[in-house]
């Protein structure tokens, strides 16, 4: 079962002048690959696309994209492009999948109980330094974040990668015990960090 249907029709030609030309007309060129079937260059409606973009749980779903001409076919977002100047989506992969699938990708990192975090109330700072985390997992398991709780840590406490309690069924696949943050001391105005009084 998919989470959003979106409609989209499919795309003739493929250079760089069509995907100028369907841009121009308030459309996004997307391809959907994968299942073992035929690559579908397909344009979607910018202004509908770009409104699901902005749900978090868009870019962890799995997603119904009906093609004029060429069916339904059961994807997730597998990429999306963006204009480094204006920040509106240029072009969009969809990977086939079907429920059952395991599947990797990205999954932005989320603090949760930050505000009452010891040791932000002492003055320090959530500093995030995996802002996402590469997650295998079934394709209709998919979270749209990973949490990590911060309602314990305190001004130089670190939260590593086996530290982060992860969804049933979803994993993290690495070699090294990795950061994922940290709460770090604010800095002076000397550039030095202030430290807890004893």
């Amino acid at each position: 079962m998919s989470d959003f249907s979106v409609e989209a029709v499919l795309r003739d030609n493929t250079g760089r002048s069509e995907t100028r030309r369907l841009r121009r007309s308030g459309k996004t060129p997307a391809i959907i690959y994968g299942g073992g079937k035929p690559d579908l260059a397909i344009a979607m409606e910018y202004f509908v696309i770009s409104k699901l973009l902005d749900k978090e749980e868009f870019h962890s779903s799995m997603i119904e994209i009906n093609v004029q001409g060429a069916g339904k076919n059961t994807v997730i977002l597998k990429d999306a492009q963006y204009d480094p100047i204006k920040d509106t989506v240029t072009h969009l992969d969809f990977l086939r999948v079907s429920s059952s699938d395991t599947i990797t990708l990205e999954v932005p990192v989320v603090p949760v109980n930050d505000a009452k975090c010891p040791g932000v109330t002492k003055g320090g700072l959530v500093e995030l330094i995996r802002h996402s985390l590469e997650v295998t997992c079934r394709a209709d398991s998919v979270p749209a974040h990973i949490e990590v709780d911060c309602s314990t840590l305190n001004i130089g406490d670190t939260v590593h990668i086996e530290d982060v309690v992860l969804p049933a069924g979803v994993e993290v696949h690495h070699e090294v015990n990795f950061t994922v943050l940290n709460i770090a001391a604010q800095k002076t105005s000397g550039g030095e960090a202030e430290t807890e009084e004893a």
